[in-house]
């Protein structure tokens, strides 16, 4: 994963938790608009998410900011 969305979701991971509290969960839909304006980028993030690492749709987010922040 590119580090600019590396940074991007786990601002927004971070930004869920300090809203919702640790137990929050998101999918990798929740990096980006509601409009498919970089399709590259959600391939990029749906592959990460789903071939990768074969997660389920809704993950927490601190997981997910943990894995991102670990370099996975």
């Amino acid at each position: 994963m590119r580090s600019s969305l590396r940074a991007k979701a786990t601002a927004i991971c971070n930004e869920k938790i300090a809203k919702k509290g640790e137990a929050v969960g998101l999918s990798f839909y929740a990096f980006f608009a509601n409009k498919n304006d970089d399709p590259e980028l959600l391939m990029e993030a749906a592959e990460w998410w789903i071939k990768k690492h074969e997660l389920d749709h809704f993950e927490k987010a601190v997981k997910i900011r943990d894995m991102i922040n670990s370099g996975a």
